[in-house]
């Protein structure tokens, strides 16, 4: 197996990959390539942190931290599991064992010399600056886009460390165009400040534009950049994973961005499903992993693209009771396309930009003008277990999930049934061939 020169990889080094599009690994293939992972890297006496997804992503994290558990923890001075949190809310260590062993084993037991942490991105004490995006450097990635100037904040664990391995999946992404490798660190351990900006980019180059771009966008490009100032040798080890379940069609290994291309260049064939038409109606149905609209708004994102002109999206999600537990203040602004917060900016400059991306996110393109005042491309309908007063005063429909039959979609020609809703994208035919 190659591996980069520098102790474990920089941002130019190679990478390895096993696996295609094209059908699953086996069991005995991904021992093998774990196998080979963790005899490569040199981490004998090294502080080791791990970077690891949160419970909203499909990914069978157990099947890889065991082998690389096993084969590097008397070796390492230390192991740290780090939750790439971003700004969601922390899992508990009920949480955790429920998502990583599934109701077979817990984290102290199976794990006894890797203590894993929540990303404490609330606590200002959890952060180091490494660096800054000055005001001429972000325009200069953002192509006159964005210009301020932004802090490079990063977890301590991470510049406190020796090395530095991210393990997750690779999906296409409403912000950055595909997850993975040092999204992982920005906006995954990062400070607000750096999620702020990153992801009012991916808003101002709009959710259906960036969402599936393979190559370097312009907000990977500015994580890329963020990322090149932290000294700690930094690795990935990307996944492509069916999702909702835990076959994997390939794994990655290496510097981030390689491991990272390669592993996106997988997704694009393996996450993306093209259809011919636009549909009236999408519902897409929401799974468990998904507990507020903040993380289950990939419902959205990932349909809007193939919503005709004047459609719907339902977003059908009875277990959801909230708009964002660690983000309240998004009552305060609602979900409005991107030109009301724009042409309104007087009223709206002082909200973290990160909560009008989402914002925008959700509500998809739209017009706004003083005269004739918002007008949105398409109908974004709520059917969950937040109540229709509430719903509405965000400025979306709202339908009473009680009511709903599924089955009766399912039998509608103008409606697409999007099962197991937020990691799949879905394309037009036309465009792709525009």
């Amino acid at each position: 197996m190659e591996i980069s020169s520098r102790l474990l990889g920089s941002p130019l080094g190679s990478s390895h990959c096993v696996g295609s599009a094209d059908g699953y690994l086996s069991s005995a293939e991904i021992e093998d390539f774990l196998s080979k992972v963790a005899n490569s890297a040199d981490i004998s006496g090294k502080r080791v942190v791990l970077v690891i997804p949160d419970s909203t992503r499909s990914c069978p994290i157990l099947q890889m931290l065991e082998p690389l558990y096993e084969a590097w923890a008397s070796k390492a001075a230390s192991i740290t599991a780090l939750i790439a949190l971003g700004t969601h809310a922390a899992m508990s260590e009920q949480e955790i064992d429920a998502c990583v062993f599934k109701g077979s084993g817990s984290w102290a037991e199976r794990f006894p010399l890797m203590p894993v942490v929540n990303h404490e991105w609330w606590k200002p004490e959890t952060f180091t600056q490494v660096g800054v995006i000055s005001e001429e450097k972000l325009n200069e990635i953002s192509l006159g886009r964005l210009k301020r100037e932004v802090p490079i904040l990063v977890n301590k664990l991470i510049t406190d460390s020796d090395v530095v391995i991210t393990i997750g999946p690779v999906f296409p992404h409403e912000v950055v165009g595909f997850s993975g490798g040092t999204k992982y660190l920005f906006p995954g351990v990062s400070g607000k400040e750096m999620i702020d900006a990153s992801h009012w980019l991916g808003a101002l180059i709009s959710s259906s534009e960036i969402i599936g771009t393979l190559g370097v966008t312009p907000v990977r490009e500015m994580i890329n950049f963020a990322a090149s100032h932290i000294e700690t040798p930094l690795l990935s080890l990307c996944l492509v994973v069916q999702t909702g379940s835990g076959n994997i069609h390939a794994l990655s290994f290496g510097a981030p961005h390689t491991a990272w291309e390669s592993a996106a260049a997988i997704s694009s064939r393996t996450h993306i499903s093209y259809v011919d038409l636009p549909h009236k109606r999408i519902i897409s149905i929401i799974p468990d992993r998904y507990t507020d609209i903040w993380t289950a708004a990939k419902g959205m994102y990932k349909v809007e693209p193939i919503v005709a002109d004047g459609g719907e999206v339902i977003i059908y999600a009875p277990h959801v009771n909230e708009f964002a537990y660690s983000h309240k203040e998004l009552e305060e602004i609602g979900y409005h396309c991107r030109a009301y917060f724009t042409e309104q900016w007087e009223r709206f400059s002082h909200f973290p930009t990160g909560l009008l991306a989402h914002s925008t996110h959700l509500r998809g393109a739209g017009t706004y003008s003083q005269k004739e005042g918002e007008k949105c491309r398409i109908t974004v309908t709520l059917a969950t277990g937040i109540s229709e007063e509430r719903t509405r005063a965000m400025n979306l429909n709202y339908l009473d999930p009680k009511k709903i039959k599924v089955s009766d979609f399912e039998s509608d020609l103008e409606t697409l049934v999007n099962h197991n809703a937020g990691e799949i994208l879905y394309r037009l035919n036309s465009k792709e061939k525009s």
